[in-house]
């Protein structure tokens, strides 16, 4: 009877630890929650992450601040997330720059796999490939054929070099065997208006950042660069019914320390994916041009993995350094 009794005794103390973080889990969160945005304010990532914090703090009662902490490609904000305490307090946007860094920076003060743990992928947005209108080429096919003709004379200009905007340009060098040549902006806006002035004959950015100026006529659109054609544009044609293999999207998702006890993660993750899913979030947020994805933490981790290995043989046929 005795052992009987130490059993059980045994039992319950082993229970007493899952079942105190289920308890802890259940009352997440419990006081203001920081999501860190790796952007200026004022920026697309800023703009989502508003949004997504905005309707957090009405989801859970609790404050949810934006902390902006920008530079060196994302890393800056990722560290202060990397480095913070795992208990689900702060978590951190991250975009496909989260993706890429690990083969563009040498000396990354984190380990974006084992530091950092997925929580969930909010949102995508498309990447358009767009021109002047008095650019020659109205399509892929006619670009590509363009710049076999004229190797390394037809420029594109993006925001940044190492951006998701330049690495899928280089994708579809890489498969084709065109030359293109670069030119890399500090921002998307100066871009645009460069090839809006012909200066610079294509511009490659996010698709609803430049949707004003295709529909004032001010840029053509030849294409999307994601593997299928989103509800709001099934018009546009895609890079990869060109080129098969050439494929890429503009991601926003959700970190936190690889720490964290999970059933906060798991917590966390479904209160924001069922927001952004079905609440007036969705909504908001394909008027902003963003598609909502609100995977589970397992989903994005196995995006985040699969993609840092798509862009690191990218990465080094491209000779894009960051430090």
């Amino acid at each position: 009877m005795l052992g009987l009794i130490r059993a059980a005794a045994l039992g319950v103390a082993a229970l007493a630890p899952w079942a105190a973080g289920t308890a802890h889990a259940q009352s997440f969160p419990a006081k203001p929650v920081h999501m860190v945005v790796p952007f200026p304010p004022g920026g697309a990532t800023d703009i989502i992450g508003r949004m997504v914090a905005t309707k957090m703090q009405e989801v859970w009662g609790q404050p949810v601040v934006i902390d902006n902490r920008p530079g060196a490609g994302t890393v800056v904000g990722t560290e202060a997330v990397a480095k913070s305490a795992p208990d689900g307090y702060t978590m951190g946007f991250v975009v496909t720059a989260h993706v890429i860094n690990p083969s563009l920076r040498t000396n990354m003060p984190y380990d974006t796999v084992k530091d950092l743990s997925g929580v969930t992928q909010v949102s995508q947005q498309q990447i358009a490939v767009a021109a002047y209108p008095g650019f020659e080429a109205n399509s892929i096919a006619d670009l590509i054929a363009l710049a076999k003709k004229n190797p390394g004379k037809i420029a594109y200009a993006t925001s940044g070099a190492g951006t998701a905007l330049h690495l899928t340009m280089e994708l579809l060098q890489v498969k084709t065997g065109i030359k293109l040549t670069h030119v890399p902006y500090k921002g998307g806006a100066q871009a645009v208006q460069d090839v809006i002035g012909g200066r610079v004959p294509i511009d490659v950015d996010i698709h609803y950042s430049i949707a004003s100026y295709i529909k004032a006529g001010k840029l053509k659109v030849l294409a999307l660069s994601s593997d299928k054609h989103p509800t709001y544009a099934k018009d546009i044609p895609l890079i990869a019914e060109t080129v098969p293999g050439v494929t890429s999207v503009s991601l926003v998702g959700l970190v936190v320390p690889s720490a964290t006890p999970r059933d906060i993660v798991h917590k966390a993750s479904a209160d924001i994916a069922r927001a952004v899913k079905n609440s007036d979030l969705t909504e908001r947020m394909l008027a902003q041009g963003m598609e909502p994805v609100g995977s589970t933490p397992e989903e994005f981790d196995a995006v985040i993995r699969n993609e840092i290995a798509k862009w690191a043989p990218v990465v080094k046929a491209s000779g894009a350094k960051a430090d």
